[in-house]
């Protein structure tokens, strides 16, 4: 019987250990990246990132998306509906993290598509048409092509723009911020620096609203 509970009370020291633990992280993690945030703003905007919002909003919504995730197609609307809720207060800014296999491929679309200002209409299109040129979380990349001539885009030029170095470069900058950031999953986000610990619609929005309060008191 004391063996019983001797093990009992041992299960449930390890349990409280492991959730004081993962709360002492992640308020480290939070302090930490508020820290790089300020010194290595680069590291969650660089010159190439695509950005939405006001040039002088004082929030950055960071978001680390593979073009082929799901879960970052169906936030989508909610980040559009952030920066619609603060007005000149939000910019949005993407990075990329292409975990599906084949999904650079998708990525050098979308870049290739930025130069001819092409690109949130492409990123769009994307999302909404996910189910057509991905499958078993692989990407098609032939099967984006017969989706693009809607945006009246220069096709024979996305093909060849596709192929830019730069695009390689800026993939290769972006997997690298991503990785020491943490970001190990999509999509990733960071409000000012301040990564999305729990994830969910619910606590991005608690986040942006505190940054927003912090950033523009009354």
């Amino acid at each position: 019987m004391k063996r019983r509970n001797l093990f009992i009370g041992v299960c449930v020291l390890l349990v409280v250990g492991y959730f004081a633990g993962t709360s002492a992280y992640r308020a480290w993690r939070v302090s930490e990246l508020g820290f790089i945030a300020e010194e290595n703003a680069e590291m969650f905007v660089r010159p190439h990132s695509p950005t939405m919002g006001a040039e002088d909003a004082k929030v950055y919504l960071v978001k680390f998306t593979d073009p082929a995730c799901e879960t970052c197609a169906s936030f989508s609307k909610f980040t559009k509906d952030a920066l619609a809720a603060f007005p000149g207060k939000i910019k949005l800014v993407i990075r990329y993290a292409p975990f599906h296999m084949g999904a650079g491929g998708a990525v050098r679309i979308l870049e290739a598509a930025k130069m001819q200002g092409k690109f949130w209409e492409t990123l769009d299109l994307l999302y909404r048409h996910q189910n057509k040129w991905t499958k078993n979380h692989q990407v098609l990349v032939h099967e984006i092509w017969p989706l693009l001539p809607e945006l009246g885009m220069d096709l024979e030029r996305l093909r060849a723009d596709m192929n830019d170095p730069e695009i390689t470069a800026i993939i290769e900058q972006d997997k690298a911020d991503g990785a020491a950031l943490g970001v190990r999953k999509t999509p990733g986000f960071f409000v000012n620096g301040k990564p999305l610990e729990t994830f969910g619609q619910r606590p991005l929005a608690e986040l942006i609203k505190a940054e927003i309060r912090s950033s523009y008191p009354e």
